[in-house]
């Protein structure tokens, strides 16, 4: 074959570069490593890093972004401040401590032969609770009186013979040693006498102590002794413990620095309200008076003691039980009042949302005053009917517009004091507890592993925005009427 009838070998040997050319991007770039080596290492490891990069950028989930600010008009929950009473007071633990309690002990001893009790009655002072085999100290008592008739007359005979020897001696047919050692054993009988009618006595006391009686009026407790058993007189266990539940007092203690408020208001001439509630203070068990205060102040805690009285007629104030006290001190007038609720705090202090006529918001800064509940006094910042947000107010900032749902709803009159703002707060506390347990017991199962009390109000809080359109409205409706202080769904 010639030379010129093959092209490719003719290319082949006048260009030695054609072979290079047809070669592929990776033996280029295998080629250039090789003649590279550092610069090369340097960028296969920035290479590795970028594609590290973009991988871990393509699978961690994105950040959720916080638009609440951006929404538009948010619907929330208004109230407006009013010009009424707030009462001071002070909460303390308390103890229900019985006016009298009395362990009922036999006072001789003998055979127990009658109980005239049962369990858990109440019993007037006087009552005959039991009966102590009475045979023994009947014959005591008749041995003592056989003694005494005996020896009376003795006395009797005994003073015949002195007046005999009297007559005699007024004629001095006797001598006058003999008519002295004849008013000598009179006046001796007669002491005999006086002890007989002594031993009589207390032969009639004894006989008496075999009926025991309850010392108090109260309500028997369980019984310590049974019938057949041999009791002795002052046992250390008695037969029944008798209590008083009617009137029942309240021990408590508050601090030292309270006092003098107590006391000032005491030497006025005030008589203050005393309020007994349960252990999760979501129930009033009764109202009373504040009785006394004691004389000294316990060096150990710095509180002092103070007794409250109350009438309990429905007993239902047990004695030893453990109550929430709340003494009222004074009720301060013509205050701003405005619910707990609508306090916010950031970096500056405390604030609130106001409500403007254009249906915007206005951040102002408040002081605080007396708190009482859910509802708050504020002594600087605000007026009264001045608007202000209760729910909601963390998806506004300064400026933000608002709608209001039903303002004839989100309005909120005057507080009420006393009896019936308990009794206001106490129901509107239950109706949400109610409406939670209710609405977001699918959250609570979901969210919350089935937790309950104060665990549940927790997690529930924690993961509002994850909470279902019902629970939302139920957690609202609470924060407008005030936590409840044991929870939902359990004892906290």
């Amino acid at each position: 074959m010639s030379i010129e009838g093959t092209n490719k070998d003719l290319s082949d040997a006048r260009n030695p570069y054609a072979g290079a050319q047809a070669d592929t991007l990776w033996q280029r770039i295998k080629r250039w490593s090789g003649n590279n080596p550092r610069l090369s290492r340097v960028v296969w490891i920035a290479l590795g890093l970028g594609l590290l990069a973009l991988l871990v950028w393509a699978i961690y989930p994105k950040p959720a972004v916080n638009n609440r600010f951006n929404q538009g008009a948010q619907p929330v929950g208004v109230a407006t401040a009013v010009n009424g009473p707030i009462r001071i007071t002070l909460n303390a633990l308390g103890t229900a401590t019985p006016l009298a309690t009395a362990t009922v002990r036999p006072q001789v001893g003998g055979l127990l032969t009658k109980l005239y009790f049962t369990e858990g009655q109440m019993v007037k002072a006087g009552d005959l609770l039991a009966q102590i085999d009475p045979r023994p100290y009947q014959a005591a008592l008749d041995q003592a009186k056989g003694q005494l008739a005996r020896d009376q007359a003795t006395l009797a005979n005994a003073k015949v013979d002195l007046s005999r020897y009297q007559a005699l001696a007024a004629q001095n047919a006797i001598s006058n040693q003999q008519l002295a050692s004849q008013g000598s054993l009179v006046r001796s009988t007669a002491g005999i006498v006086e002890a007989d009618q002594a031993n009589v006595e207390t032969a009639a006391i004894n006989l008496g102590y075999t009926r025991i009686v309850s010392p108090v009026t109260g309500r028997a407790g369980l019984r310590q002794m049974d019938v057949g058993n041999i009791v002795q007189a002052g046992q250390a266990s008695g037969i029944v413990v008798v209590t008083e539940l009617s009137p029942m007092s309240v021990i408590f203690t508050v601090p030292e620095d309270n006092v003098s408020r107590i006391m000032g208001r005491v030497s006025q001439g005030a008589v203050l309200d005393v309020d007994a509630w349960d252990r999760g203070q979501t129930t009033k068990i009764a109202s009373g008076k504040l009785a006394t205060v004691d004389n000294v102040v316990d060096p150990t805690t710095g509180t002092v003691k103070l007794r409250a009285m109350f009438d309990n007629a429905d007993n239902r104030l047990f004695p030893n039980q453990f109550v929430n006290i709340r003494l009222l001190v004074d009720t301060l007038q013509d205050q701003t009042v405005i619910p707990v609720a609508a306090i916010q705090r950031g970096a500056g202090g405390t604030f609130v949302f106001i409500v403007s006529p254009d249906k915007t918001v206005a951040q102002r800064s408040v002081k605080l005053g007396v708190q009482d509940g859910d509802q708050v006094a504020i002594l600087e910042g605000l007026r009264p009917g001045d608007t202000v947000v209760v729910d909601g107010a963390d998806r506004l900032r300064d400026g933000s517009e608002v709608v209001i749902p039903d303002p004839a709803k989100q309005k909120i009159s005057a507080p009420s004091t006393g009896a019936a703002a308990d009794a206001e707060r106490t129901a509107a506390r239950a109706k949400a507890q109610a409406a939670i347990a209710k609405s977001c017991s699918a959250d609570i199962s979901k969210l919350c592993g089935g937790q309950t009390g104060r665990g549940a109000m927790r997690c529930l809080a924690q993961n509002r925005d994850s909470l279902s359109a019902d629970c939302k409205t139920a957690m609202a409706a609470m924060r407008r009427n005030g936590r409840p202080g044991g929870g939902f769904g359990g004892t906290p």
